[in-house]
């Protein structure tokens, strides 16, 4: 062939790839707008298998809050939005977008079920719970949670709805829909969905989790009600600013039930360094740049975080840019429960050694006072 010809073969060829390329970003980049919406405001969820009876003032209960992780975080489990640094400045960053595969979450799901149940809590907190997943191999984990705690109404709150997500190229992290799941053992007469603030701007809203909380009303036999509350608050936020926003709305809707003399027992994930956990534990990495720090004066007026009686001892989560190895991977705790001063309340981290999760759950125990 002429050379001449030849080059401006290639050129044709290069020019015509060059042009797919870009209809093929330009039609993901559509393809994603036309599927992205957020869950509106003060959604009314439904209670499913509602169970009966209204708690007792002064008697005991038990609940329990635990982060799940979408049933992929085994102690070896890495994650590729996860980043951290060495002591001697080494930046480390996870690697894995999705489960090792799908007997892992049915393991990890099943480990899960078998160590809340063995607390014998009136209510348990979940967060990251899938429900039709490609990270998760579609492992219906709500179904199972549910299944497993038949006795217990549940409710259950989408904040991970995403369309094929395709990255990490080489393995993507793939289409999402994940939430927050509640299961009570009493009857829950009002459940509502508050949406937090999120960072939406262009492509972070696509990749962050549509956060909210849960409100959940369960009656008293004084007249009052115990108001029941599931977080999972912002994780990736450089500057911390949507997480002031969210933590804005979270200290309105406490004052608001506080100045009503309700009960308040709010839990859940709050991707905030608790209690002064941020440097507690051993580690031979420094604290990484996800880390923010919630302060006891961050709360209203007459709420206080419930520290663990082994908080100095067991962390509630690790850093997964690296496997997990006891004083070697960083840890802290961002996970556990705040109450009204009219709730009296202890707590406790269980030491699961992160074996299904990059959580660790935190028990409840409390009353409500006269």
């Amino acid at each position: 062939m002429n050379p001449t010809k030849l080059f401006k073969a290639i050129g044709i060829l290069i020019i015509t790839l060059v042009i797919l390329a870009a209809l093929a970003v330009c039609g993901y980049a559509i393809y994603l707008e036309t599927h992205y919406y957020r869950i509106a405001d003060n959604q009314q969820e439904t209670v499913a298998g509602n169970q009966k009876g209204m708690l007792e003032v002064s008697k005991t209960y038990r609940a329990s809050s635990y982060n799940v992780g979408f049933g992929a975080y085994t102690p070896d489990y890495t994650f590729f939005m996860d980043e951290g640094i060495m002591a001697d400045g080494t930046k480390t960053t996870g690697s894995q977008s999705r489960a090792a595969s799908k007997q892992s979450v049915i393991n990890c799901t099943n480990g899960d079920i078998s160590l809340i149940k063995s607390l014998n809590v009136d209510f348990a907190l979940f967060q990251e719970v899938d429900e039709n997943s490609t990270r998760s191999f579609y492992v219906n984990q709500r179904q199972a949670f549910e299944q497993a705690f038949e006795n217990y109404g549940s409710i259950f709150s989408k904040n991970f709805h995403a369309p094929f997500l395709m990255y990490p190229p080489t393995n993507p992290h793939g289409s999402v829909q994940s939430g927050i799941l509640t299961l009570s053992k009493y009857a829950v007469t009002n459940a509502e969905r508050r949406s937090y603030p999120i960072d939406e701007s262009f492509p972070t809203k696509y990749f962050d989790l549509d956060r909210c909380f849960d409100i959940m009303r369960i009656p008293v036999n004084n007249g009052r009600e115990l108001v029941l509350i599931n977080s999972h608050m912002s994780a990736y936020d450089k500057g911390g600013l949507v997480r002031k926003e969210q933590l804005a709305l979270l200290r309105n809707c406490l004052a608001e039930e506080c100045s009503k003399g309700n009960y308040v027992v709010c839990g859940g994930d709050w991707n905030h360094a608790l209690g002064g956990s941020e440097k507690l534990y051993p580690s031979k990495q420094l604290v990484p740049p996800w880390v923010s720090v919630l302060n006891d004066s961050d709360l209203p007026a007459g709420f206080r975080y419930v520290k663990a009686n082994n908080f100095a001892e067991v962390p509630t989560c690790r850093g997964v840019d690296i496997p997990y190895e006891k004083g070697v991977t960083y840890t802290c705790t961002i996970d556990g429960f705040f109450v009204s001063d009219n709730v009296a309340a202890e707590a406790t981290h269980i030491d699961n050694e992160f074996r299904y999760s990059d959580h660790n759950p935190v028990m409840l125990t409390f009353s409500l006072q006269k």
